[in-house]
């Protein structure tokens, strides 16, 4: 960490906003327009009860940040309380989210970059503090490039990960999950999150919620289930998120994104925008 830094967690953020606020950011279309806005930082104590509360809530197999740190620096000696996660949201910009508010069937052209350009800044942005933290002499890893991360089938939920972005971005105060499982967050929904996890004591940013769905208007309140009315496939309703509906139609998207933007790729993000929950907590 930088002398002249004194509080870790501003600096760690400084890192992300600087980032995102770079040429690195970018959809790669002819306009030059920027994939993200302005990103939301969060973070998490290592030994956060609500992490091994995951093993019953999304798997045995999900992770733990000191089960994922310890395999990967074996021969570190820590304690989970030493590690810090932590996670950001990276906001769709206002025009991304607007071109795909218009869309009735097939993703616009704006938020299937995201999807691919977008994601591949992220896996930059990832990577890039992993490096920042190393050089300063700070072990750190990102779950989902390690050569741990996996999908696994899921009795409970057909398929899930060992490590999920949104869970820990949930851990780490940044938003509670609504009707399609996506994560409402303070900058709303339309969004991306990514995670690292590094051995550095950062305070853990406060949770505002006791619940894991207290952000969404169906489940608080009874009313809303706008995602349910805005899915082309038909994959949300208000018994949740059928996954094989919404994977068959993603799948059916790769074919229509080549075909009308000239670029391998595929999305949707119609459950993320049209919805009180696009950019805000409704």
């Amino acid at each position: 960490m930088p002398e002249e830094i004194q509080e870790p967690g501003t600096w760690v953020g400084q890192v992300i906003k600087d980032f995102i606020a770079s040429p690195e950011n970018t959809l790669k279309n002819s306009n030059g327009e920027k994939a993200w806005a302005e990103p939301l930082v969060g973070f998490a104590r290592g030994d956060d009860p609500l992490f091994e509360s995951y093993k019953e809530h999304v798997g045995p197999f999900h992770f733990t940040p000191a089960e994922l740190f310890g395999q990967t620096f074996p021969g570190v000696d820590f304690k989970a309380g030493d590690l810090t996660v932590i996670s950001w949201v990276l906001p769709h910009t206002e025009k991304t989210r607007a071109d795909d508010r218009r869309q009735t069937r097939y993703p616009s052209e704006s938020w299937a970059r995201a999807r691919i350009f977008g994601e591949e800044v992220n896996v930059k942005l990832r990577q890039h503090i992993v490096e920042v933290l190393g050089k300063a002499g700070i072990e750190a890893l990102s779950p989902t490039l390690s050569p741990l991360w996996s999908r696994k089938d899921s009795e409970r939920f057909v398929f899930a990960s060992n490590w999920s972005e949104r869970h820990a971005a949930h851990a780490c105060g940044l938003g509670t999950f609504g009707l399609c499982d996506g994560l409402i967050t303070p900058r709303g929904k339309a969004m991306r999150l990514g995670s690292v996890i590094a051995r550095i004591a950062i305070p853990a940013t406060p949770r505002p919620y006791r619940d894991h769905r207290a952000y969404c208007l169906y489940f608080s309140k009874g009313i809303c289930s706008e995602c349910v009315r805005r899915c082309p496939a038909e994959a949300v309703s208000v018994k949740g998120h059928d996954k094989r509906k919404c994977r068959s139609y993603i799948d059916m998207t790769r074919k229509y994104v080549p075909d009308h933007y000239g670029f391998e790729g595929y999305g949707c993000g119609f459950c993320q925008t049209g919805v009180p929950c696009e950019s805000k907590i409704p």
